[in-house]
């Protein structure tokens, strides 16, 4: 128990804010010249995702406010910028990042020549992506990543090598895994390690797996309260990754996080039993609004039928775990509906009880975790025990109320619930301390590895199918 506190409290820990400000010109930000406080340098390479700019949506007592952003000019950079200054000139809490920009055809090239800072931060199309990180780390360069590293099983060799490299090298790299950091998933994850109210993770079977994660995604949403403009290329698997390999990602390594904490996994404890993939098919109009371009670009005619493009966007498989039965989702519609936004379904099994996560409309789209299928005690004296456990955590007012036909629901104060913007600054900050230490804890980079080596897995049984 009070180790589970320690490494809850370690891991909540938020990043600090700077002050307001949006210089522009560089102020020498190398490895040579930084000030003794500023001990990081990030580089932004090709940020073609919104993820990169979240990274900055907070500041770091030791980053250095000059971030250096090699991109091809065009609108993936302008929005990016644009996105940050709104950091900086927002009314509460004004950052002041002070972006350094290169534009040119060779900017990688260019990255890797200058290295004005030590971490590169990755968050764009995802097809060059594992070239990115290999030479990234043979430049002795620490690599933050967002999510997926890799979206095809022919580039799992590579990710596999680059990790190999960063340990002889003595870089990081590390991937951002945002719902680590949510609350309910957080909690989900401690009640499943207390036996005297979860009791064991049950096994499972394939046709009802003992773990289940399930997402739902949407094209159309608001990022830090603006409409989202998406790149065209968002919509082409072959440059963003299939959803099987996109945002199963996450949902793995929750399953891996959350079913054997601080365990060192390996490929061998992973078995693919069956794996599917399917088409969101998103018409003209919807793809005008979402991205402002008026046709298809000719590289995504190959998915285009009868008028409407297919994205393979949805994708499960069901798999074992060291023993364990699991299964993961993933499906994304074009837009959400009225008061909602991406949602997730989480169930974990135990032989004294059932913890579920649901977001769904009942819960006004807000994860709510509830202790459902109790057994072998009466529902007073369980609840009196979970209340019990909850008061030892390392948060108050946590109280377990009666709920439906025989569950309890969680009570969680709002102080405690994180948007999923501000988790970007808690990976971030986490990723710092290991900087700071020189390294991860040991399970961090076999579990990368086995993540990686179950997404492309499914993809490649998903596709194998006719």
């Amino acid at each position: 128990m009070k180790r589970l506190a320690i490494i809850l409290i370690a891991a909540l820990i938020m990043a600090s804010c700077g002050t307001s400000g949006d210089r522009k010109a560089k102020s020498g930000n190398t490895p040579e010249t930084m000030e003794n406080k500023y001990n990081v340098g990030l580089m932004t390479v090709d940020p073609g995702h919104f993820h990169a700019a979240l990274v900055q949506k907070t500041m770091y007592p030791q980053v250095s406010p000059d971030v250096n952003v090699y991109a091809p000019d065009g609108p993936d950079l302008q929005q990016h910028l644009g996105r940050i200054n709104s950091y900086n000139t927002r009314a509460t809490d004004p950052t002041s990042w002070n972006e350094i920009v290169y534009k040119g055809d060779d900017f990688f090239e260019k990255m890797l020549s200058e290295k004005p800072g030590n971490v590169v931060v990755l968050s764009g199309n995802n097809r060059k992506k594992a070239e990115y990180i290999t030479r990234s780390v043979e430049a002795g360069i620490n690599v933050l990543s967002d999510k997926p590293m890799i979206i095809s099983p022919e580039d799992f060799p590579k990710l596999e090598a680059a990790f190999n490299k960063a340990g002889e090298k003595g870089v990081l790299l590390y991937d951002i895994m945002t719902e680590r950091y949510e609350i309910t998933t957080i909690l989900q994850k401690l009640l499943s390690q207390e036996e005297s109210v979860f009791g064991k993770l049950e096994t499972g079977s394939e046709k009802d797996p003992s773990v289940t994660k399930v997402s739902v995604h949407h094209f159309s949403k608001l990022v830090s309260g603006a409409p989202l403009q998406r790149p065209a290329w968002f919509f082409d698997v072959e440059q963003q990754g299939e959803g099987i390999v996109d945002v199963t990602t996450h949902l793995v390594d929750l399953v891996q996080w959350e079913c054997f904490p601080d365990q060192i996994l390996n490929q061998s404890d992973v078995a693919i039993a069956a794996a599917k993939r399917w088409p969101t098919a998103i018409t003209l109009e919807q793809f005008k609004g979402v991205t402002g371009q008026e046709e298809f670009p000719p590289y995504l005619q190959k998915d285009v039928k009868n008028g409407k493009l297919n994205v393979y966007s949805n994708g499960e498989f069901v798999y074992k775990l060291k023993g364990i039965w699991a299964k993961v989702s993933v499906t994304w519609n074009y837009m959400p509906p009225a008061g909602g936004g991406d949602t997730h379904y989480s169930v974990m099994k135990g032989s004294a009880c059932n913890l579920v996560i649901r977001q769904g409309a009942e819960e006004k789209y807000l994860p709510t975790l509830y202790v459902e299928n109790i057994k072998g005690s009466s529902i007073p004296d369980f609840t009196s025990h979970l209340n019990e456990f909850l008061g030892q955590l390392p948060y108050d007012s946590l109280q377990a109320e009666p709920f439906g036909n025989g569950g309890l629901r969680i009570s969680i104060p709002k102080k405690y619930r994180v948007s999923h913007e501000e988790h970007f600054g808690q990976v971030t900050s986490k990723f710092l301390e290991y900087l700071k230490n020189g390294n991860m804890p040991e399970w961090e980079v076999p579990g990368m590895i086995t993540k990686y080596y179950t997404t492309t897995s499914a993809l490649k049984k998903a596709k194998e199918k006719k």
